[in-house]
């Protein structure tokens, strides 16, 4: 996705904002979150509204949120209350690792794991793979390319797991190289182009810390 005008430049420079939903109580107590509809706990939602304040004079050509109610509520109180959902920006389906945390998955194996890079079990209830978030993060970029090519900013509501693999994706990297880019909530990144090539213009902006 070439964008012919682009200098990598200036605020107007078309990019791809990222924001992270804000706290929930498993977020908090690192419980893997993925299609559980977990709301914003009060911390959550004061910071889902300081990403507003941070964002507000922004024009954005297109606002997606993930369907998720965390998600959608932090794209509200952020003064996006019309964010289309769309189902590319689901979190990571953990499948049966839903709910629990690293500690707890690593203790039951027995080994270290880590989702980039030894993903979910298989069975009755499989979750998803790192190629199955691969094709949701690539088609996102297709679906965004043509506000891009008008100069215009995207801005995304989603997960942190699924937007650590989408920024990846960007680049054109491995989903696994995901793992390199932490995530806090309700922080703001953004994806842009430098001389013509895909960058991270910036990164876990988190704001009033």
């Amino acid at each position: 996705m070439a964008i012919a005008h682009d200098t990598g430049h200036g605020p107007n420079d078309p990019r791809v904002v990222l924001v992270r939903h804000g706290e929930t109580e498993w977020s908090r107590t690192g419980q893997h979150t993925g299609l559980t509809d977990i709301p914003l706990s009060q911390a959550g939602e004061y910071k889902a509204q300081l990403v507003g304040d941070a964002l507000a004079g922004i024009s954005f050509g297109l606002v997606l949120t993930s369907p998720l109610a965390r998600a959608r509520e932090t794209a509200r109180l952020a003064g996006f209350p019309a964010a289309l959902p769309d189902e590319d920006l689901l979190e990571w389906d953990y499948g049966a690792y839903e709910g629990t945390t690293s500690a707890e998955i690593a203790e039951r194996l027995g080994t270290s794991w880590s989702i980039w890079t030894d993903g979910v079990p298989a069975g009755d209830t499989p979750g998803e793979s790192a190629e199955d978030v691969r094709r949701r993060a690539r088609s996102l970029c297709d679906r965004v390319h043509s506000h891009l090519e008008n100069g215009e900013k995207v801005l995304l509501f989603s997960h942190g797991h699924f937007l650590r693999a989408l920024a990846a994706v960007w680049l054109g990297l491995e989903v696994k190289d995901g793992s390199l880019l932490a995530l806090d909530t309700a922080s703001i990144s953004s994806l842009g182009f430098e001389h013509g090539r895909r960058v991270i213009v910036g990164w876990n902006r988190v704001p009033g810390r």
